[in-house]
């Protein structure tokens, strides 16, 4: 249908293959073709249409190239204009002078002459009614399409004709109940109306038609395997009368939240199940997600199982390990003098150990002496064996592959209960296409006691002075007993350019400030007398789980840091952040990131520095998070701001997609409906016997490496 060379780009460009992947590369937008204009009045940039007659035309070589360039000149009586085409001598057939025609695109300039490069024309054959001619070529809307240097929108239009024309009789796989409830068009006649479309309408009635089918497949897909889920035997989890579930809350120093509660209810009805939990816990930085999930680790480990607690990052590992233990108290010491009857032991295994320290933590995980396991991708390792896993913990979910995952899933004897959780909240519409599979649990309130944060944005571009000021604050806070963070961007400077350090300091440089640079300079200026200590990812295991400790235990007074700290760190008497170039980090981000104070009695104080200009879409940005504390509003403004692949986690699956057109924020209602009629069709129909078409389209679906991230199960 379309040549060799044209075949290779448009698989080269877009991984078009075969028909069916050209009808899918839908139009940007459309041009339209309007009333007649005259050459005359033509101004470079316009998008016109034309009725002239063909004056001339020439056809030269580009040297030392093949092919060459036709120049069509035209006239309407008012003035002359060039037709450009490039390696396209057969036109010369058409344009032949004399002949009269309809000729659109946009007005450019070259040497001074005004002229339409591949031009879209319509001749005119003598005799014909030309008025009628003109209204059908000038009202014709024309579809832009994604396009690269090597194939123009033009050309991709000109295959796409083809395709279209060559389509019979096409299957639709959407149910005839669904697609009328909504007055759809066919596939067909969506796929015909967004390519050729008689008019806007048309066009939009199409994409709304395709946009539904994308929604409806992932929903679909999702409501199958959330059944599919159910069908797997498990291991009932249930926390037994006087275990160690209930010590734990009768130990509690606080207590829990009515958000708590519920989720908590809600997890262990799951886990009572003979069939596997598959729960997604959300919440607000400093909700208390830490709390329910290790009550729902205890309650494993009260069924005589046992619970691991996947991080992604050795910091929050330790972190996890500190918290486990403190609150645990002699809970967590079995075999120890100080020990009640029902304790168990709580182990760290991560690839930086020491031999001795690891082959400790790998008899306790495989004896079943450690009731609970935490440990980063290590224990995804062949060396790591478990005496009974019934629960995985998945902390900071967004940071862990399918393929990961299921790893640890295969180290179970039968299926185990999975909780994954995100400090990052998520927009319902946003979990129903990514997570659709998984029930949803959040938690909104923060703990009682727990005091709001204040933010400010320090333009130091505005007012240089400000920032001394930030260090004033440091030290009035450390001067009452508190503690602070500094975060920087980087690591260490870039290569033998300056870093921003210098401008903090007085001079004025373009770079990025690091850690590395920054610790010693505040140390010994801004902050000298102070004890101040840096923490970031290149540091052994080690020295991070020192400096925390040292850190967690009043040891240091300024902590400067990379974004190791952005989650689960919990020092309750650090009081104030400084964030150094605010403006390299997104919403969700820094709204994580000031989650690290403010979690005691005493308020907190975050600082978010930056040299971005007021009007500027970073200072905005920063501008946002200082104004609010919702942090499913911040959510929705971050992901307004990202590529809809990030939203939608498609690092995980390769470059591509089948959502071309739809967008999970803007389509709430679409999807939202599309789920309802998914559910609707799996309960006639389970296995979708009834609905072959549909069976068909999912099993493909399944096939493509592009939905492994949905993969969770």
């Amino acid at each position: 249908m379309v040549g060799d060379r044209t075949a290779k780009v448009l698989y080269d460009a877009f991984a078009i293959k075969t028909v069916g992947d050209l009808l899918r590369h839908y139009p940007r937008r459309y041009m339209v073709r309007g009333e007649l204009s005259d050459i005359a009045e033509l101004k470079e940039g316009d998008e016109v249409t034309i009725l002239a007659e063909v004056s001339a035309s020439t056809t030269r070589h580009i040297r030392g190239r093949k092919g060459g360039i036709l120049e069509v000149i035209v006239t309407d009586g008012s003035d002359k204009l060039s037709l450009t085409f490039f390696n396209q001598p057969w036109r010369e057939k058409e344009l032949k002078v004399g002949a009269q025609g309809l000729f659109a695109g946009k007005v450019g300039v070259f040497n001074k002459k005004k002229q339409l490069t591949h031009p879209d024309y319509q001749m005119i054959v003598d005799g014909s009614d030309v008025d009628n001619a003109v209204d059908n070529f000038a009202g014709k809307y024309l579809p832009v399409y994604a396009a690269t240097s090597k194939l123009p929108s033009w050309k991709i239009s000109q295959c796409m004709d083809m395709a279209v024309a060559s389509l019979d009789d096409l299957e639709d796989y959407l149910p005839d109940e669904v697609r009328n409830a909504h007055n759809f068009p066919t596939l067909q006649q969506a796929l015909v109306q967004l390519h050729s479309p008689a008019d806007l309408d048309h066009a939009e009635a199409a994409r709304e038609r395709l946009t539904f089918d994308e929604a409806f497949l992932l929903q679909l897909m999702l409501v199958l395997r959330k059944a599919q889920l159910r069908k797997l035997h498990s291991v009932s989890r249930k926390a037994k009368k006087g275990g160690i579930l209930e010590a734990f809350d009768a130990a509690l120093p606080f207590e829990l939240t009515g958000g708590q509660l519920s989720v908590t209810q809600e997890i262990e009805s799951d886990l009572a199940q003979s069939h596997p939990m598959h729960r997604l816990l959300q919440g607000e930085v400093g909700s208390g997600k830490t709390v329910v999930a290790l009550r729902a680790m205890l309650a494993v480990v009260d069924s005589g199982g046992q619970a691991a607690l996947l991080a992604p990052t050795e910091v929050l590992a330790a972190q996890h390990l500190r918290t486990f233990e403190k609150l645990l108290g002699p809970l967590g010491h079995a075999g120890m003098l100080d020990s009640p009857r029902d304790a168990t032991q709580v182990t760290l295994i991560t690839g930086s150990q020491n031999t001795a320290a690891r082959k400790a933590a790998l008899s306790l995980a495989a004896t079943g002496e450690a009731g609970i396991i935490i440990g980063t991708h290590a224990l995804l390792g062949e060396k790591i064996e478990f005496a009974d896993l019934g629960l995985i913990v998945v902390d900071e979910q967004h940071r862990f592959g399918v393929e990961q995952r299921d790893a640890l899933k295969e180290k179970a004897l039968k299926p185990p209960h999975l909780l994954v959780m995100t400090a990052t909240p998520i927009p319902r519409t946003v979990a129903m296409t990514v997570f659709g599979d998984l029930d949803v649990s959040t938690l909104r309130e923060l703990p009682l006691g727990r005091s709001p944060i204040t933010t400010h944005v320090i333009s130091v571009l505005e007012k240089p002075a400000f920032l001394d000021r930030a260090w004033e604050r440091i030290r009035e806070e450390v001067a009452q007993g508190h503690q602070a963070y500094v975060v920087a961007p980087r690591i260490s400077a870039s290569g033998d350019e300056n870093s921003d350090i210098d401008f903090l300091f007085g001079q004025e440089t373009n770079d990025i400030t690091s850690v590395e640079e920054l610790a010693p300079r505040l140390a010994g200026d801004a902050l000298a007398g102070l004890r101040v200590a840096d923490l970031h990812g290149r540091q052994s295991a080690d020295v991070k789980d020192a400096t925390m400790r040292a850190f967690a235990a009043g040891e240091i007074d300024v902590l400067v840091s990379t974004t190791v700290i952005e989650v689960g760190v919990d020092v309750a008497n650090a009081t104030v952040m400084v964030i150094l170039d605010a403006d390299r980090f997104g919403v969700s981000q820094l709204h994580q990131l000031r989650g690290r104070v403010g979690r005691g009695s005493a308020p907190g104080l975050c600082l978010l520095v930056t040299n971005s200009p007021a009007d500027s879409p970073a200072r905005i940005r920063l501008d946002a998070v200082a104004g609010s504390l919702d942090g499913f509003e911040l959510s929705r403004i971050d992901l307004e701001q990202r590529r809809e692949g990030d939203v939608l986690g498609a690092s995980q699956s390769g470059t591509r997609s089948h959502l071309r057109l739809l967008r999970v924020l803007r389509d709430e209602e679409l999807i939202e409906r599309a789920r309802a009629d998914a559910e609707g069709i799996i309960a006639a129909s389970p296995d979708l016997s009834s609905y072959p078409g549909l069976a068909r389209e999912i099993a493909q679906l399944a096939k493509d490496a592009a939905t492994d991230y949905l993969d969770k199960g």
